[in-house]
């Protein structure tokens, strides 16, 4: 059965959470005996507090320990649960709580300064609680459990996350589903969830790594839906290329989870510290989260084999793509055919729907309902046809149904009136050995509207300079047409990414457009 209560009860002694630690650190294991008995204690706990199938809870906490056990609690009580991502603001942060309606907040001890700071301004929120220590305002998590029996509650049903989108423009979106109905693993999605999965061999035996922060929904649905078949489940701290390679080695880890900024940082290791590690147990690797350049992807396959299957969805799961390493090497730079939807390109001016080889913006209809917490408007906004939505990318389909995105509609340059995406200009500057990061948009050009400009993280930051900057612009142009190429190039010393590897370019952007 689809859920770690049954997995307790069969092997309760095997490890659900392997902490990666840090280099050289002692790693800290949760088992499955023992994630169900916190789990079943905070089920308790939520049911004391008068919470009840349907309401709510918010966690402030890094990739800890105790991540799961509260995860895992509301799931099995039918209540939504938001993790909020540790980089947020203060204001930010006490926004997403009282947003999403949370009756229960929950922070660790490393947030607690963040947690001091919007523990009296969530009125709506009944009780607070930390881990690790105790501050004003927030009672102890570890005793609240320990007061609890560790027996299931007796009305268990499936609770679900209720992410918040990221906010680049405005306040962030409360992504909600409808609840599942019928009891623990019973619902019919929870069942496809776990199906790739299952179909390429990934049981109770088979260790996997996650790399990714937990407040994101891939990591958090890979590391749930790992625990749904019982396995062992490492999950690094923060990454770290080389750490990762080497938890893969210590662990004989076979299933993993990346994001494509992670492959880049591998492959700008030194051949000698890639190679030095075993990573042939690796059977299974996913990844997504953003475009992957197609040579960065075509280096990870030479190097681990044709493992890779990639990933391309929202957290509002209206349509989900999935491509293996074999199609993917005579598709390439495609992110599959949609598994569960069905996929339309359309022309936003005339609202029609375009053929296969034509770029337009992504819509996917009967897929999974989603809504955005307490707005309409904005729900509506991406709505189309009585039931298409998009996420705002852009793309087009092959004759054989595969999709190739271009780029967020938001991002893309019109320079004289020819539409341009930056993701192929940034996939060609990443493959420049001196560039470790790039972000590439649109700024203001009087006679032509846009020009292309780039944003550049170097290698060495002392080299950033008009001859580096003249060296990456000629290689751009020796690979892609010159329209493509940015005019100038800017360099910074790091560019502002989440964990999760998304490039947070409209901070960037926004700094070229003040005036405007």
């Amino acid at each position: 059965m689809l859920h770690p209560c049954f997995h307790a009860a069969e092997r309760p002694d095997q490890p659900a959470i392997i902490m990666g630690g840090v280099t050289g650190g002692a790693t800290e294991t949760t088992t499955y005996g023992e994630l169900e008995a916190r789990s079943n204690q905070g089920a308790q706990l939520l049911r004391k507090l008068g919470l009840q199938r349907g309401d709510h809870i918010a966690l402030l906490m890094e990739n800890h320990p105790k991540f799961f056990e509260v995860c895992w609690a509301a799931q099995r009580s039918g209540i939504y649960y938001t993790p909020i991502s540790y980089y947020l603001m203060p204001d930010e942060i006490e926004y997403i709580v009282n947003n999403c309606g949370a009756k229960v907040f929950i922070a660790s001890g490393k947030q607690a300064e963040k947690a001091a700071a919007v523990r009296d301004k969530i009125p709506a929120v009944n009780q607070c609680y930390m881990t690790d220590q105790v501050i004003e305002g927030f009672a102890s998590w570890e005793e609240a459990l320990a007061e609890m029996p560790e027996t299931p509650i007796a009305d268990e049903s499936e609770g679900r996350e209720m992410l918040y989108s990221s906010g680049t423009t405005g306040r962030p979106k409360g992504i909600k589903f409808a609840l599942y109905e019928g009891g623990l693993a019973e619902a019919e999605e929870i069942q496809r969830a776990t199906g790739l999965a299952q179909f390429l061999g990934v049981t109770h035996e088979t260790v996997s790594l996650s790399t990714a922060p937990l407040y994101h929904s891939a990591p958090l649905g890979f590391v749930m839906g790992c625990h749904r078949l019982g396995c062992p489940v490492v999950i690094m701290e923060k990454f770290d290329e080389e750490k990762a390679l080497q938890l893969i080695e210590q662990h004989q880890v076979g299933y993993s989870q990346w994001v494509p900024t992670m492959f880049v940082r591998l492959m700008k290791l030194p051949e000698d510290v890639r190679s030095k590690y075993d990573v042939s147990s690796m059977k299974m690797a996913i990844h997504g989260a953003a475009p992957c350049p197609v040579e960065v992807k075509e280096q990870i396959i030479n190097w681990w084999g044709p493992i890779l299957w990639e990933f391309y969805s929202g957290s509002e799961r209206n349509g989900i793509f999935m491509i293996g390493s074999e199609e993917w090497l005579s598709h390439k730079g495609s992110v599959g055919r949609c598994v569960d939807a069905q996929v339309h390109i359309v022309d936003e001016e005339t609202g029609k729907e375009l053929p296969p080889g034509e770029v337009g913006t992504i819509y996917c209809s009967q897929g999974a309902n989603f809504e955005y917490h307490g707005d309409k408007e904005k729900t509506e906004s991406v709505t189309i046809n009585d039931g298409w939505t998009t996420i705002g990318d852009v793309g087009y389909l092959d004759e054989e149904g595969f999709l190739y995105l271009t780029d967020r509609k938001s991002y893309m340059i019109i320079s004289g009136g020819v539409n341009i995406y930056p993701q192929e200009t940034e996939d060609c500057l990443i493959q420049h050995p001196k560039v470790i990061d790039v972000a590439v948009f649109g700024v203001p050009n009087a006679e032509m509207g846009e020009e292309v400009k780039a944003v550049v993280q170097p290698a060495d930051y002392s080299a950033a300079g008009e001859a580096l900057e003249q060296e990456l612009i000629d290689y751009c142009r020796s690979k892609i047409s010159t329209i493509k190429c940015p005019r100038s190039i800017d360099f910074e010393e790091e560019l502002p990414r989440e964990d999760t590897g998304k490039l947070k370019k409209r901070l960037i952007k926004d700094r070229y457009w003040q005036d405007q």
